[in-house]
Parts: structure tokens; C-alpha cells; sequence
């Protein structure tokens, strides 16, 4: 027994190394950054037993094992799979006779994302919760078949009560209703919307609960998307929550500036799709055909084409396109983001950009409601600056738009902001746009702005403060978690 006891120490350890090396293995092959595997590694020896249960706890993407799982399941293709490509006259007329450049843009986001460009489409701007919410709130009134909604916040306020009256009044008269808002984002109000379900009279279901010990890990997964769908025909989608600090006329404390999109013709179908995906993957439910999906005829010039990205996908989708757009630009790049942490290879495509005679102007809150995301910006503007990067801080209030505009012809709308958590850990989906009208009228609207904004020079940058660098700085050592 004694010789037993001696040897226990060693088997212990034999085990944890055994452990340590099989974890550290799984990292290694696994990681697609090389930062987050050496830094997983690093924990993985420096911190015995508690690093390798962290890591399997944190470390491992379950979510995309059970997103595979599930498409593998399906006997049927994605619904925006099987819509015809737009042709060569529909894509030229939409980029017009400058745009030409712009078609080995379009080969490569379809190449990623494995998604059909599809002409005949509206695209149309709402201009903050006064604009959007009114018209959100007639499609739903208007609704005969089936309504779908997924955002990140549904706050229970006025403007929050306005959607839920309008969609139990839906529900009542026999139009499917589905919502979906993230069990993070639900809590930003209270109650939380889910809590209202069952006097609501049609399903309101969380996003990944992470309040439960054993789904903590999901916690920075966070469903982001914003889309609703009506009748399968008409859908909004953009970067604006459902929350009254979106409308002036309630005079909110803290008012959002915004914008939104409603979308008409056969890009209404990928939205479609996409909320379909999301809410199987969430309650298992099958959404396909008859109410949900419908025929949408052409309704506009648009050429567009959805752009999802996630924790579940193969590639990082929306960063690859982002990076194409850049490198196709000619002559502008106008970028309108809340949160703006872009990695080093996003600020070295901007830089080329800038010194190739690119004009890029950058569009950043002066007003934000994250001081730390505005500390760690701060700290790495001048890396921009110093390369003919313009660099705006737009005024009051608080901008929450999301935006990125190339050469008056391409427009990137939707979710996504320019920051680790949208680009790595976020279920997002942006719409891309090729429409020369749309674009140009966008690009007037960020030009007005601009015109009103502060800009930023390596004065404004050098000119802080020793202890207000300092605290740029560290804030931005956190900038993969903000």
C-alpha cells in the first residue's frame, strides 16, 4: 500500500501532462487564429488541471458541430441556394458603366459564401426608429400569412409594447408569428421579452440561455442578426434594435441615431432563410414552404446578395468580403461602424487603400455608449491617420448605424460592426448591394454627416494626455472581449 501511495503523485501527474498535451493538440489543429491557440496553449501549462477544463469549457466551438449536424440533417437544399444567379445585364445595369470593377468582388463573395447574387430588388433606407418602426409595424398589421423576427434587443418599453400589441393583434387573426431575440439582449430591459411569451400568444424564444451553469460557454456567442420577414415578401433588416431610444418623438435620455432597410424582390428570400436557420437551430422547429416562403417577384435594380457569419460557419465570411471590397475599391471607401476595432490586416487593407489614392474616410461616434470601445479606437487611429486615412467623430446623438460604401456603386448594410465580437464570435447577416442610386444617396447622407463631424489628425491623436494614452492603451490589450 505504501509503494501505491508513493506512486499516486506521479500518476497524477503523468495524467495531467497526458491531459495538458491532448488538449494542447486539440488547440493547435483546431484554432484557425494563432494568437487565441498560443494564448489557450499558454493557459493549457501555466495553469494545471484548471486550464485544460477551461479551455474544454471555452475553448471548444460546439456550435458549429451542432450547426453542421443540422444541415446535414436536411433532405433539401437551402432555400437561397436555389435561386437563379442574376445575369450579366441585370449586374451591369446595377453598378452602371463605372462599376464594371466591382464583378471579381461578386465572384468572390459568392465563392464564399456559397450564396446566389439575385437581381430585381428594392432596397430602401429608413432613417432611425421614426421611420423604420412605423413601417415595420404596417407590414405586420398588413400580414395575411406569417410574420418572423429575430433581434438582439426587444426592449419591453414603448416602443417595444407597440411590436408586441401589433404582433398578438397578427397572431390573433391566424398569421403565423415566430420571434427570436437573444437571451443576452433580452435583458437589457425588463421584463425580458421572453418572460411576456405566454400572454403574448405566439412563441417569443430566447437565443442560447446562458444563464444556466452548463451554458455559460455560450456566453459571447450572441445572436446579433436583426431580419424580419412578412408574408415571406417584405423584409427590414439593418443594424437597429427594437428600443424607443431609436424614436426622437419619445425623447429617450440617451437617443440612437440609425438606420434601417426594408427590402423588397428575391433578396426577401435569403432573409427568410436565414431566420429559418436560426430558429431551428434554436427550437428544432422546420420552417420551409407555405407561409413562410413565397414567391418574390423583381421590384427594383438592386443586385444584392445575404452575407452571414458566425461561430458556425467555415470561414469568416464577412471579414473576407470586407477585405475584397477594399481591395476592388478605386476611388472612395466610406465606413460608418459604432465600434470600430478592426485587426491588423483590416488597417493594413485601409492603409493600401489610402496610399493607392483610395479616398477612405472612416465615420466613428464622437458620443458612444461603450467608453471602453472608444478608449481602445482611440489608441489605434493613429496607425490610419499617418497613412491618408480621414477620420470623423460624428456628433450627437450616438450613432449606431452600420454602414461601408464603395465607389458610390457597392453598399454593405445590415448587423455587423467593425470589432472582434461581430467579425469572430457574433451571429451576424449583412446584405450586400450593388445599385448605383442606392449607394450614391447613402454615400449624399454620410458626406452630410461628415460635413458636420469633427475630424481627427495626429494633432488630436499626440495631443492626449499621458494618463489618458496610457488608458487608450490598456483598454485596447482587451479589445478581442469588448
Amino acid at each position: 500500500m505504501d509503494d501505491i501511495g508513493a506512486l499516486w503523485p506521479y500518476a497524477t501527474a503523468a495524467l495531467d501532462i497526458a491531459v495538458s498535451a491532448a488538449a494542447s493538440a486539440h488547440a493547435v489543429l483546431h484554432k484557425r487564429d494563432s494568437r487565441a491557440a498560443v494564448g489557450w496553449v499558454g493557459l493549457i501549462w501555466l495553469v494545471p488541471i484548471a486550464g485544460t477544463l477551461l479551455y474544454l469549457w471555452l475553448g471548444i466551438n460546439r456550435i458549429q458541430r451542432k450547426a453542421r449536424s443540422l444541415r446535414a440533417q436536411r433532405p433539401h437544399p437551402e432555400p437561397q441556394e436555389v435561386l437563379p444567379e442574376c445575369s450579366a445585364e441585370a449586374f451591369s445595369a446595377a453598378c452602371g458603366p463605372e462599376g464594371g470593377h466591382l464583378a471579381s468582388l461578386a465572384q468572390l463573395v459568392g465563392d464564399v459564401t456559397k450564396r446566389s447574387l439575385v437581381a430585381g430588388n428594392r432596397v430602401e433606407p429608413l432613417e432611425n426608429g421614426d421611420e423604420a418602426y412605423p413601417a415595420m409595424l404596417q407590414a405586420i398589421e398588413g400580414a395575411s400569412r406569417s410574420i418572423t423576427l429575430c433581434t438582439y434587443i426587444f426592449n419591453y418599453d414603448r416602443a417595444g409594447r407597440r411590436f408586441l400589441a401589433a404582433l398578438a393583434r397578427a397572431a390573433k387573426r391566424g398569421v403565423a408569428v415566430r420571434v427570436l431575440v437573444d437571451d443576452v439582449g433580452a435583458r437589457y430591459g425588463w421584463p425580458p421579452i421572453p418572460w411576456t411569451a405566454r400572454r403574448a400568444g405566439f412563441p417569443i424564444v430566447g437565443f442560447m440561455h446562458t444563464l444556466i451553469p452548463w451554458r455559460f460557454r455560450y456566453f459571447n456567442l450572441r445572436l446579433h442578426r436583426k431580419i424580419m420577414v412578412v408574408d415571406g415578401a417584405t423584409g427590414f433588416t439593418g443594424g437597429m434594435n427594437i428600443s424607443e431610444g431609436n424614436c426622437l418623438e419619445f425623447r429617450a435620455r440617451d437617443p440612437i441615431r440609425d438606420i434601417h432597410f426594408r427590402l423588397t424582390g428575391p433578396i426577401v428570400r435569403q432573409l427568410q432563410a436565414m431566420f429559418a436557420e436560426d430558429w431551428e437551430f434554436t427550437t428544432g422547429e422546420v420552417l420551409e414552404g407555405e407561409p413562410w416562403f413565397s414567391e418574390t417577384p423583381a421590384d427594383g435594380p438592386a443586385v444584392a446578395r445575404g452575407i452571414p457569419d458566425g461561430p458556425d460557419e467555415d470561414f469568416e465570411k464577412l471579414r473576407l468580403a470586407i477585405h475584397g471590397a477594399i481591395a476592388c475599391a478605386q476611388r472612395s471607401i466610406i465606413v460608418v461602424t459604432p465600434y470600430f476595432l478592426p485587426d491588423a490586416a483590416l488597417i493594413t487593407a485601409l492603409n493600401v487603400a489610402a496610399m493607392r489614392g483610395v479616398g477612405v474616410d472612416i465615420v466613428l461616434p464622437e458620443v458612444n455608449n461603450l467608453k471602453m470601445v472608444k478608449w481602445a479606437s482611440t489608441a489605434l487611429l493613429w496607425q490610419l491617420i499617418q497613412r491618408g486615412c480621414r477620420v470623423w467623430r460624428s456628433p450627437p446623438p450616438f450613432d449606431h448605424g452600420k454602414l461601408m460604401l464603395v465607389d458610390d456603386a457597392w453598399t454593405l448594410l445590415g448587423s455587423a460592426n467593425w470589432d472582434p465580437r461581430s467579425l469572430r464570435l457574433n451571429f451576424e447577416f449583412n446584405v450586400e448591394c450593388y445599385d448605383r442610386a442606392l449607394a450614391a444617396a447613402l454615400a449624399a447622407r454620410c458626406r452630410s454627416v461628415i460635413a458636420r463631424s469633427r475630424p481627427v489628425g495626429m494633432a488630436d491623436v499626440d495631443g492626449r494626455p499621458l494618463p489618458v494614452k496610457l488608458r487608450d492603451g490598456v483598454a485596447r490589450l482587451f479589445s478581442p472581449y469588448l
